[in-house]
């Protein structure tokens, strides 16, 4: 009876097993969206910016089965794939990267790495590296998922580390992320702000980090009850340390006591660190993490009590230069140097007798006891070139930008304002003015309304009948490159153009680099999108010259990327006012 009973067990559990495997079946939602996009008809351009905006709403785990065969045993290799947007949306797939050498993708990044990438390049290279996809050829999945992050820590994207946490539960650079954001909410020394905000973090998101600084968070509010449950959760889980348990009792009321000690391990460490140390007092140097410098600088703890200490000054300049220091508080040191009326007086004539740092600061106090606008900006231009002197000159050059704008280069006298009018930082992300269509020119025409509202595509057939007929009568009309570009994505896109308009012959004179060409036949579609953003670069797409507007949308619509080539011909192509 125990035997049959035994074996009537064993049977059940085998046909429990066995069922649950027959009633699932494989699902691969890019194949299915992949099919969905190849039996429609070509969305419209309205359409297709409306998807650009359009984030992967599915949090993506393992997608996809390799089956290796290997002898008469099948294996089955799970591969996973870490991003933010569908692929989809933008013309790519899974396989983007698969036709790519990592090595080439670490140098195009390490290039435009050095480079102050304009909004449009940055908006290229976000969707091509934050798209869901296997890594090139030669790079684990590890390295590929490091890439991204790094890269959006190094451009503080915020929004965008987020939104990579909450669709990618678990990859190796996660505590990095999440430290990184946690950091961001103490440096800006509103804790209660950063509480709130950190808030958004999914539950499901577990980081020991995270769950230290909610914990601090809940003492922050006076939910100690709370507080304590979680901290004994952690140190259950052996995820705690000494120094928090020390620093979190202490907050708590169960301890009296705390170590007067400043650790510097973390930025949560070093926080805790000065709200509970008496008489709080902390020096910065150039090995100070950032992110310490950051807290420091929001919380007003760097003050050089000894403004005759240069050794210390030199290394607040440096931290200002490198952006780990506000800049103002340089500027706030250097009034405090003391300096005698005659030196004041004569500044122009003897400031290159003092060393460095008194020289800036004896300048910008004579700017600042000039009383006309000449003798202002001559002193501020005298300065600058102190600046430069000495490499800080990342310290200066917004401060001032500041100055010019508030005198106003219109003020200034004749000879100074094409100079000061250079230093002026703008803003090249600015958006461009209201699209004026003019028919007597192609690329100006009412036919860009295709590209940019969605017009339907027998009347834009119509136009373009109508439009390029007029044109090509006036012998006088010089076809230039945006013609051509906009012709050639036209004819992409299946419309017709009138027999007389000879566009191969045209297009003949403007060659596409046969470098990226060669990308096209080997399908590499993303590492395309990347050298596009290397010719882009610092540029916005409006401000580039005509041929390279042709040669990129031409490399962009052979690629069949028709997202990507709309948006740059929507940015370089209409007159706006």
């Amino acid at each position: 009876m125990r035997l049959k009973s035994f074996s009537f067990f064993i049977g059940l559990l085998v046909f429990c097993l066995f069922s649950s495997l027959w009633s699932e079946e494989k699902i691969d939602i890019w194949k299915n969206n992949s099919n969905k996009s190849n039996n429609s008809t070509n969305p419209s351009p309205q359409d297709v910016q409306q998807n650009n905006n359009t984030k992967a709403s599915n949090v993506i785990k393992s997608l996809e089965k390799i089956e290796i065969q290997e002898g008469n045993e099948i294996l089955q290799e799970e591969k996973n794939v870490y991003g933010i947007y569908e692929p989809a949306n933008y013309n790519f797939n899974l396989n983007m990267w698969s036709n790519t050498k990592a090595e080439d993708l670490r140098s195009s990044l390490k290039r435009l790495d050095k480079l102050k990438l304009s909004k449009s390049s940055q908006e290229i290279l976000e969707i091509v590296l934050l798209s869901f996809s296997y890594p090139p050829k030669e790079m684990s999945e590890k390295e590929f998922v490091n890439l991204k992050i790094d890269w959006l820590i190094k451009n503080n994207r915020d929004d965008l580390i987020e939104s990579f946490l909450k669709q990618n539960q678990e990859f190796d650079s996660k505590s990095k992320a999440v430290q990184y954001l946690v950091d961001k909410n103490i440096s800006r020394a509103n804790i209660k702000e950063g509480c709130d905000k950190i808030e958004f973090i999914d539950a499901k998101i577990k980081d020991p980090y995270l769950e230290k600084f909610k914990i601090y968070c809940l003492v922050f509010k006076k939910k100690n009850s709370e507080a304590q449950l979680l901290l004994d959760l952690l140190r259950e889980q052996k995820l705690s340390s000494k120094f928090y348990d020390d620093k979190i009792n202490f907050l708590l009321g169960v301890t009296e006591k705390t170590e007067n000690k400043i650790n510097e391990k973390n930025l949560l460490n070093f926080y805790l660190s000065s709200i509970t140390t008496s008489n709080f007092k902390y020096e910065p140097t150039t090995k100070t993490k950032p992110e310490i410098w950051r807290y420091l600088n929001a919380a007003n703890l760097i003050k050089l009590e000894d403004v005759t200490d240069k050794k210390k000054l030199k290394e607040l300049e440096i931290a200002a230069n490198n952006d780990k220091l506000d800049k103002k508080t340089i500027f706030e040191i250097y009034r405090q140097i003391p300096f005698n009326l005659n030196n004041l007086i004569n500044a122009k004539n003897n400031y290159q007798t003092f060393d460095e740092i008194d020289a800036r600061a004896l300048i910008y106090q004579k700017y600042l006891l000039s009383e006309t606008n000449e003798n202002k900006i001559e002193y501020l231009f005298l300065l600058e070139d102190l600046f430069k002197k000495s490499n800080l000159s990342n310290v200066y050059s917004k401060f001032l930008s500041d100055i010019i704008e508030g005198i106003g280069v219109e003020n200034l006298p004749t000879q100074y304002q094409e100079t000061a009018l250079n230093r002026i930082i703008t803003d090249n992300n600015l958006l461009q003015g209201k699209i004026k269509y003019n028919d007597k020119i192609l690329h100006q025409s009412k036919i860009l309304k295709y590209f940019i509202e969605g017009e339907n595509k027998k009347k834009v057939q119509k136009d373009i009948d109508k439009i390029f007929k007029k044109v090509t009568k006036n012998n006088k009309y010089f076809v230039s490159a945006k013609d051509l570009a906009l012709a050639d994505a036209l004819i992409n896109d299946g419309f017709s153009l009138p027999s007389n308009f000879k566009y191969e012959e045209l297009s003949k004179k403007y060659e596409v680099p046969d470098n990226l060409l060669k990308l096209i036949d080997n399908d590499q579609k993303a590492f395309l999108s990347l050298k596009i953003v290397e010719i882009i670069g610092e540029d916005e797409i409006y401000q580039l010259d005509p041929e390279t507007i042709y040669f990129v949308t031409n490399l962009l619509g052979k690629m069949n990327l028709v997202n990507i080539r709309n948006k740059v011909i929507i940015s370089a192509l209409p007159e706006r006012v």
